[in-house]
């Protein structure tokens, strides 16, 4: 009832303010704490609080696991930010950073089940973000990295995972890889191919850039060219940070120079994570049947009605174009599978199980329109959740 007050489903109409249904459903915030036991009478107190919680509070000092058991530890997830990277609207900071945050809350019980605290930090330091981070690490199973700017991201995470034991998870990076992953899974199949017949070019080299490069590799594609605002990504270069250098090493078989539309001649694959406009003529010179996810938001970098006239199957971060490449396909039930085993890490095994699960939920469905679920569809959490917990266990991760 108090979020009713706090947070009415319309503002007053006047000439000078008129009627924003976003502020509306923002006022007062999207989120509240809420209660899963009764506090009706002084027993239910004695037992919720003190003196009955001593004994909780005495077993877990006793014996820490317990508090998997015996609190909400292991069905909560920092939602962790710092707001320099937020959507398409760059470093905005954290307090603006929060409505997001609280999105992504609400989208982790809404989509997984997982409950999901958001955290915005006033700080840009890798140093600071790592230590507050380890600091709240007790309290949550989880630590899901949300909206921090490259090349911070990559160690923080790094750091983070090497300094806990529960799941840390930078979703810009992973979640966008793993959706990205299934979505190609099914359109090489709908196209009679296979994942190793396939060359890829990347328009970004960020933190989705990287990741997707990542596990395109592990999932064993043909090859894969990543390009930034200088061009191909490769080991002749020597203006390359150290997280390029790296991505230079384990792609680019061709040994490819030049510009992202030099890259793209007789490609078969085109990611786009990056904004920026690709140019028609360089589309046209892709190969047969070319496969383009553009998913820059809300612009993508080739428009879906230049890209259909060359592509078999074409993809946006938009959800109002068919194969929508959303996140939140995969980290509501990464989260909820890893929590549900108690896994220490999310390792890559547990991504491309996750990958191989969502796109499995379609693939009896396959079109051009449908490589990939809708965020709305049941299967997808379920599916995704069983896959990452069996792979934990296969990986030695799970705890249970």
């Amino acid at each position: 009832m108090a979020a009713e007050i706090v947070n009415p489903r319309s503002d007053s109409n006047t000439d000078e303010e008129p009627f924003d249904p976003a502020f509306a459903l923002h006022r007062g915030g999207k989120m509240a704490v809420q209660a899963t036991v009764p506090v009706r009478d002084r027993d239910d107190l004695s037992l919720a609080y003190t003196p009955g919680v001593a004994k909780v509070c005495s077993a877990i000092a006793e014996q820490p696991e317990l508090v998997h058991d015996y609190t909400w530890k292991s069905q909560v997830v920092a939602v962790v930010t710092d707001g320099t990277a937020v959507l398409g609207l760059g470093d905005i900071g954290p307090e603006a950073s929060l409505p997001v945050m609280e999105g992504k809350a609400i989208l982790f019980k809404q989509f997984g089940g997982v409950d999901a605290v958001p955290i915005a930090l006033g700080t840009t330091d890798t140093d600071e973000i790592v230590d507050t981070v380890v600091r709240l690490a007790p309290s949550f199973g989880g630590v899901n990295l949300e909206d921090i700017s490259a090349p911070r991201c990559f160690e923080i995470e790094r750091r983070l995972q090497e300094k806990l034991d529960i799941p840390i998870f930078h979703d810009d990076q992973h979640g966008t890889a793993v959706v990205t992953l299934a979505a190609l899974r099914n359109a090489a199949k709908l196209t009679d191919r296979a994942l190793g017949q396939l060359r890829a070019v990347i328009s970004g080299a960020g933190a989705a850039g990287v990741a997707i490069a990542k596990i395109l590799i592990e999932a064993g594609i043909g090859d894969v060219a990543v390009c930034d605002r200088k061009g191909i990504v490769s080991a002749d270069r020597e203006d390359l940070t150290d997280v390029k250098r790296e991505v230079a090493g384990f792609t680019n078989k061709g040994g490819l120079t030049g510009s992202l539309e030099s890259a793209l001649e007789g490609a078969d694959v085109f990611i786009g994570v990056s904004g920026g406009t690709v140019p028609e003529e360089a589309v046209a010179k892709m190969a047969k049947d070319s496969l383009i996810f553009a998913m820059a938001n809300p612009n993508p970098e080739i428009h879906p009605d230049v890209a259909h006239k060359y592509a078999a199957v074409v993809a946006t971060g938009r959800s109002d174009y068919p194969n929508q490449i959303n996140n939140v396909l995969a980290f509501p039930g990464i989260f909820a599978g890893a929590l549900q085993v108690r896994a220490s890490q999310i390792t890559e095994g547990m991504k491309l199980a996750a990958a191989e699960a969502l796109a499995a939920v379609v693939a009896d469905e396959l079109s051009a329109d449908k490589v990939i679920p809708s965020p709305f569809d049941e299967r997808v959490a379920p599916a995704v959740t069983a896959a990452v917990a069996a792979a934990a266990r296969a990986e030695g991760v799970a705890r249970r």
